[in-house]
């Protein structure tokens, strides 16, 4: 039997842990948020970068521009009466939904630690930054962690749950293509697992999975079809990889083998073009001279091909060398600086009435720099892809393929993904690695938490 003093102490330490986590249940609801969005606080306006005003101008100009997603254009255009403000808060909630959900299907929803574990990604990641800017790239991380919870762990969440998670990686999806092919590749990683891990992974969840890209795809389509007229895929993909090939010298090298026997219009200028993606393609270069993407396509998609075929070996070095670029390339930042005049231009011709506060912000007054975040945080990410891959790795030496192990495997596998597909595809970018990285050492936080976290007497008490 238990004294009645016993009893009456453990009741007590079990009232003063729940009074505890009520609180710290309210700090995470109220405080995270707010923390998430502390730079655009700090900057006095959304953080704004190079692609933005694209994304901006789709509701507005009515056609349909390389890399830019209408879905995501229809997005910013709600949130444009509050400044944008709008915007940022569900970017801020969804983050915080996504967190919270992926530790509570890992049975660490304990609100104190989540909230140490946010914390800890608010001050060492790039996921407050990403949160406060307008831009697809939140989406992305947040993304992989949705489906690997809809996929692995629907048994564990309510249908609302399930039905919002679907809609949310849909969404996701069909802001940016790089994201949709992350997610795109890991379904179908885990059909191909399927007849030997069945046991671990749901095929009604793989096909929930599937079909959230799927819709995502159809809500791309009809969104450019809304805006545009034309039920078609967002352009660009040639012109990027165009791009990427002439970064790498291979454009050059197939106009000066094929110019004499072929008629391109690029052809003149064999012996000039600009030596990065960037300056040929957004730059003043011969593209706007030859008609940018509607005079070029064409022939960028040509060249591509043909390079290809003509170069096999090159291009695989070349396409390796960039993978391997793309998973170090992580620091934060890129973009999103004071000199931006397209998205400005875009806001000063479209959406007079957020010049002024606009201008008001510390980064369009140079007053942003990411030098010394980027002493943490790059560090941090790569120690974090490094440790959630060496997680990974050990789970399947040890043939443990537990939650912990599972989630280590989706996440490595889309670093992996997003380097291939960013890299290859646009060359090497921080912006790419960075918006996902943070990924990566939620993984080793959970990793942490579960090897020496211990649960309050409150939480087994109410177990």
């Amino acid at each position: 039997m238990v004294p009645e003093t016993g009893g009456y102490a453990i009741n007590t330490q079990i009232l003063r842990a729940r009074t505890t986590d009520t609180r710290a249940v309210w700090v995470a609801a109220i405080a995270l948020p707010l923390l998430l969005l502390a730079p655009a606080f700090w900057n006095g306006y959304p953080l704004l970068q190079w692609d933005t005003g694209g994304y901006l101008a789709r509701w507005y100009e009515g056609y349909l521009v390389p890399s830019r997603s209408t879905v995501f254009g229809i997005y910013l255009h709600v949130g444009e009466d509050s400044g944008f403000w709008f915007n940022l808060g569900i970017q801020a909630l969804a983050t915080l939904w996504v967190l919270q959900l992926t530790l509570r299907v890992l049975d660490l929803a304990q609100p104190r630690r989540l909230v140490a574990i946010s914390l800890a990604l608010v001050l060492a990641t790039a996921l407050p930054w990403l949160a406060s800017m307008l831009l697809t790239d939140i989406f992305a991380g947040l993304a992989v962690l949705a489906l690997a919870i809809l996929v692995l762990h629907g048994e564990r969440i309510s249908k609302i749950e399930t039905c919002a998670l679907f809609a949310f990686i849909a969404f996701a999806a069909a802001t940016h293509s790089a994201t949709l092919g992350v997610l795109f590749g890991l379904c179908c990683v885990g059909w191909i697992l399927w007849p030997v891990l069945r046991k671990r992974i749901p095929a009604k969840g793989l096909a929930q999975g599937s079909l959230t890209i799927a819709t995502g795809a159809v809500m791309l389509l009809s969104a450019n079809f809304a805006l545009s007229g034309q039920f078609a895929w967002t352009p660009g993909g040639t012109g990027v990889a165009f791009g990427r090939m002439l970064q790498d010298g291979i454009v050059t090298q197939y106009l000066r083998d094929h110019c004499a026997q072929e008629q391109l219009k690029l052809c003149p200028y064999r012996n000039e073009l600009p030596a990065t993606a960037d300056e040929f393609l957004w730059g003043k270069s011969m593209f706007n001279t030859l008609g940018r993407f509607a005079g070029m396509n064409d022939e960028m998609g040509y060249i591509v091909r043909r390079s290809l075929a003509a170069y096999p070996g090159w291009q695989a070095e070349a396409a390796a060398v960039a993978t391997a670029q793309q998973l170090v390339h992580v620091a934060t930042g890129e973009g999103t600086n004071g000199w931006i005049p397209h998205t400005y231009g875009i806001i000063e011709r479209y959406i007079p009435a957020q010049l002024k506060p606009m201008r008001a912000a510390h980064q369009q007054k140079w007053q942003l720099d990411f030098t010394a975040i980027n002493h943490i945080h790059v560090p941090v990410a790569l120690g974090s892809m490094l440790l959630v891959a060496i997680l990974f790795g050990r789970g399947l030496w040890q043939r443990r393929l537990d939650d912990l192990t599972l989630l280590a495997g989706t996440v490595t596998l889309a670093l992996l993904g997003n380097a291939v597909i960013c890299g290859v595809i646009s060359g090497p970018h921080n912006r790419y690695g960075a918006r996902i990285a943070w990924v990566a050492t939620f993984v080793v936080l959970i990793a942490v938490a579960k090897r020496f976290g211990k649960n309050a007497v409150g939480d087994s008490g109410a177990a």
